[in-house]
């Protein structure tokens, strides 16, 4: 009758409190692990800062394409000379002037052409003393218009300005222009195969995160379920230790155990709020809203093999396909090396739109033919070369090194899978050992036929054996997890979640 009062009263506790847990583990945002995932790639910071990496890797491809066009300006000048430009012809003038005075006063001439039409059949030539007559006076009307011209000319003002166009089209650059459209557009493909990166890495973190909280509100439950038992333990030593069927050394052993029990729970409750504080980090959500995960740990026992995630990986890992785009980038710089090799040819061309006391002496336009072409460099050109050659066989190592790194993650990790089934076989059968084993601890305790001692650790024993098998679970999901990341397809984390074979955990 006594026993049946003990288990009514710890039945009553018990339920007790059971509810107001059950009632704290409820409060939150229910979320699946789906909806956790779309929330996390609409909202994170680190997924959008690498959207907008890819952005501006876009944009720089679009501004290289501009290369080939031509490129057209406006030049504006205003200049203040300290002094004009002018030519003075002075001493040309001075030189000529004799030599016109001379011969237009006491030259001699003959053989000039008959200039009258009318008589020139006869006489096609004039006689010497006309001849004289006709070269002095062009000599002497030469002199006048030599000294009243202007010998000193103005070249340009001291003061002047202009606005010009100017255009400057490359018509061959060696390849250059080919080599950095090239790059540009690798960089762009490398920044995006950097966002799938980052994505494969939340998606790790998210599960982490997201099935740690799991875990922890699990443990809790766990902790709560000793902490019931402990009490319940503790009544029943008080009631059995008041009758003097056992000695109160064992109630003092409850105590403690009870006390032990209360400060696990609440070291578990203090590590849910840690892990939901960094779910929530990862969400990009902020600490005002509770999320209660919805999604149990699982395991699969039958997944595909280990050369199925080896070739899986082989083809899609993100740091592989970075490797393939730096050795495009490394054949591209070796390219634009030897471009330097090669002339250039441009195109330019130049028209004044406007000008003030520009000098007259300045075309309104011109349109010339460019060459640069260096013949000799010190031998630069060549080291250059060879260095990008070096980059090449670098790249090269660097591929077959993380090729072969991620060939021996890919067999670790499977094997870790299949060591967490294993132990999770192992541990099923070690709870119903354990469970047993309390059992029968229990019923020896109230016949007085066994200690607190060992009551309280066949309680632990469970306990331990419960969060055991969840760390098994939680453990399998994230290796499970790490996997899909080196293979280069987290979202087929989903797809297994989504498994009709999967096992789920749950207390």
């Amino acid at each position: 009758m006594r026993n049946i009062f003990f288990r009514a009263g710890i039945f009553f506790m018990t339920c007790s409190f059971s509810g107001v847990i059950f009632g704290q583990e409820q409060t939150g945002t229910p979320m699946t692990f789906d909806q956790a995932m779309q929330y996390m790639q609409t909202n994170s910071h680190v997924l959008k800062q690498a959207s907008f990496q890819v952005n501006e890797k876009e944009a720089t491809k679009k501004a290289t394409m501009g290369l080939r066009a031509p490129k057209i300006g406006l030049t504006g000048t205003a200049v203040q000379m300290s002094d004009p430009l002018h030519l003075d012809l002075t001493p040309v003038r001075d030189a000529i002037t004799p030599l016109y005075s001379a011969l237009g006063h006491y030259g001699n001439f003959s053989g000039v052409p008959n200039p009258d039409p009318a008589t020139s059949g006869a006489m096609p030539v004039l006689p010497d003393s006309y001849s004289t007559q006709a070269v002095r006076a062009s000599l002497l009307e030469g002199l006048e218009k030599v000294n009243a011209a202007e010998w000193d000319q103005m070249i340009q003002e001291k003061q002047f300005a202009s606005l010009s166009a100017s255009v400057m089209w490359p018509l061959f650059t060696g390849g250059k222009i080919n080599a950095a459209n090239k790059a540009s557009e690798l960089y762009q493909e490398e920044a995006e195969l950097q966002r799938d990166q980052k994505q494969g890495e939340l998606l790790s973190e998210l599960v982490t995160r997201y099935y740690g909280l799991v875990l922890a509100r699990q443990a809790k439950q766990v902790r709560q379920q000793v902490f019931d038992a402990m009490n319940k333990h503790l009544y029943d030593a008080q009631k059995l230790s008041e009758q003097g069927q056992i000695a109160r050394v064992e109630f003092l052993h409850a105590q403690v155990a009870q006390a032990d029990a209360e400060r696990e729970l609440k070291k578990a409750a203090r590590e849910v709020d840690i892990l939901e504080r960094a779910l929530q980090n990862t969400l990009a959500m902020p600490d005002t809203i509770s999320v209660l995960p919805a999604s149990p740990l699982f395991m699969i026992k039958t997944i595909e093999d280990e050369g199925y995630f080896t070739q899986m990986a082989l083809v899609n890992n993100p740091l592989l396909k970075q490797v393939d785009s730096k050795k495009a980038l490394a054949a591209v710089g070796l390219k634009a090396e030897k471009s330097n090799y090669l002339p250039s040819v441009a195109l330019t061309g130049m028209y004044d739109l406007a000008n003030k006391d520009l000098s007259p002496y300045v075309p309104d336009w011109m349109v010339g033919l460019g060459l640069k072409w260096t013949l000799f460099d010190g031998m630069a050109r060549y080291r250059n070369v060879q260095a990008a050659r070096f980059k090449q066989d670098q790249v090269e190592q660097a591929g077959m090194k993380a090729e072969e790194d991620i060939q021996t993650g890919i067999k670790k990790l499977y094997e870790q899978l299949n060591m967490q089934i294993e132990q999770l076989d192992q541990l099923d059968k070690t709870l119903d050992f354990a469970k047993t084993y309390l059992e029968s601890r229990d019923k020896a305790f109230h016949e007085g036929l066994s200690t607190s001692t060992e009551l309280v650790d066949a309680n632990l024993l469970v306990a331990k054996v419960k969060i055991d098998r969840l760390q098994v679970f939680y453990q399998y999901d994230v290796t499970l997890a790490t996997l899909l990341q080196v293979c280069g397809k987290p979202e087929l984390f989903a797809t297994y979640l989504a498994a009709e074979n999967i096992i789920t955990e749950k207390l």
